[in-house]
């Protein structure tokens, strides 16, 4: 255990001193992953990602199992320790010693040398076992099964620093880095497959193979669902069309702009300039047909939107396979742009969770360290979806909330936020709202007790999630 030195100091600020000095009381400063510990336990998040792993120890030296290191990882990721570093000074403390399964007086956690080990003892046979997992965690978050699963599929960039293998300087982000990529699901905001790619790999580099086998693996669970994929222009590559068409998936991808697709929409970009000049209205306006680029086998359906507004002109394509373009082409693409959302639950899991921290040497163990801070991730939305709370429909509203657009849109976003922070919130929200509370954690022979402030400003929060994890079911063996 880890015994800070005795002092003591004074501040005069007020009419009399302000005594500060340690406590030797058990103390914690994260009690709020007391709760997010017991919603893992119902789900069993954690407990399937340990069993993935392969552990070659050999079993009478093993001081800490790979579930204990694994919690100690994921619950560090989610209350903003990302680093190996952080758990020196964590080892010791209750709230961890709890969620990893140990006692208040029991032995310490492993040390950073010792999670070091662990991350870099990982073998690719375990980081495909975890692949699957991951898979098996989404199916398993469906009560029932859906009509329909959106995909999203997008990259972000990964800064590194040091010598990390894989990393190559590129011209574009105008740094060395590894450029991860997720595939996540609109429903219902969780990350189904993710893929370290190289630092200077094409953004679709074996994309069609992840799309090809997820796509197997969700038809397998639900039979009848219709599967959507929407990804950006670079994506747009014949192997990813070709790859959606061979396996019946209803694909919108975007596609940059060229001569040959500038020239086919000129007529309608000028009209839209012309009502703009006329009306002072923004215009916006779509217009479709057949195009075949020289790389591709047949033509495909292509949507071209053009707009005139006081900020000038803009055009934007899509291709796309969807039955309902050939009809509705602005409504097909207003459901790819709302792919927009995926870039939202990239920047949780970047910036949020901070899984850009991927500092390892070796490529391996920076992968598996991509996959902690996405199982962090998905613990946290699984856990954001039950106790999600949206303020009622208004009876009044004509328009119901997902066909809301514009101004009116955002409004409602905010006042959704508003009325339900946790349930809306991104992981800053929950460090601040839930995770990060102080309290006085006591061991006796019967019980743990663990005290928080009265006067902490989000007790209820706390008390509403206690409540509401409590309340959900533990699932079966089979179910998980």
């Amino acid at each position: 255990m880890i015994i800070q030195s005795v002092w003591q100091m004074s501040f005069d600020f007020l009419d009399k001193p302000v005594v500060v000095e340690p406590s030797e009381a058990e103390l914690t400063s994260d009690a709020g992953l007391l709760p997010i510990r017991q919603f893992d336990e119902a789900i069993g998040l954690t407990e399937q990602f340990a069993a993935a792993l392969n552990d070659s120890r050999h079993e009478p030296s093993v001081n800490h199992t790979l579930l204990e290191m694994v919690r100690m990882r994921v619950y560090g990721i989610l209350a903003d320790y990302p680093a190996q570093n952080d758990h020196d000074v964590l080892r010791s403390d209750p709230a961890f010693k709890l969620v990893a399964g140990r006692g208040v007086d029991d032995d310490d956690l492993a040390s950073q040398p010792t999670l070091s080990r662990f991350e870099n003892s990982i073998d690719v046979k375990s980081l495909r076992r975890l692949q699957d997992v991951f898979i098996d965690q989404f199916i398993a978050s469906y009560e029932k099964p859906p009509t329909q699963i959106t995909l999203d599929i997008d990259p972000f960039d990964d800064p590194t620093h040091g010598d990390q293998q894989l990393t190559f300087f590129h011209d574009y982000y105008n740094q060395y880095q590894y450029l991860p990529r997720a595939i996540t699901c609109a429903e219902n905001d969780l990350v189904v497959m993710v893929r370290l790619l190289h630092g200077t790999a094409h953004a679709a580099l074996a994309a069609d193979d992840d799309v090809t086998y997820l796509a197997s693996r969700l038809r397998a669970a639900f039979p009848g669902a219709r599967i959507v994929l929407r990804a950006d222009s670079g994506f747009g590559v014949p192997s990813m069309y070709t790859a959606c068409e061979s396996i019946e998936i209803d694909y919108t991808i975007g596609i940059g702009m060229n001569p040959t697709l500038k020239k086919q929409s000129d007529p309608l970009l000028d009209h839209c300039i012309e009502q703009f000049e006329v009306t002072g209205q923004p215009q916006r306006k779509f217009c479709a047909f057949w195009y075949r680029a020289k790389s591709w086998p047949a033509q495909r359906w292509t949507l071209v939107k053009c707009e005139a507004n006081a900020h000038g002109t803009n055009r934007r394509a899509v291709v796309t396979n969807r039955a309902g373009a050939f009809v509705l082409p602005a409504a097909a693409y207003d459901a790819y742009a709302d792919r927009g959302e995926s870039e939202n639950r990239n920047k949780e899991l970047k910036c949020g969770l901070q899984a850009d921290r991927l500092s390892d040497h070796r490529y391996m163990a920076n992968l598996f360290r991509l996959y902690l801070h996405t199982a962090a991730y998905n613990l946290l939305v699984r856990l954001r979806n039950v106790v999600a709370d949206p303020p009622p429909e208004d009876p009044v509203e004509e328009v119901p909330a997902e066909a809301l657009g514009g101004k009116q849109r955002r409004q409602h976003h905010n006042c959704r936020r508003r009325r339900d922070p946790l349930g809306q919130g991104q992981p800053c929200t929950w460090q601040t709202r839930l995770i990060k509370v102080a309290a006085r954690v006591t061991q006796s022979t019967r019980r743990v007790v663990v005290k928080l402030s009265g006067n902490w400003p989000y007790l209820e929060h706390y008390r509403r999630v206690s409540e509401q994890v409590l309340a959900c079911a533990t699932p079966s063996i089979d179910s998980r």
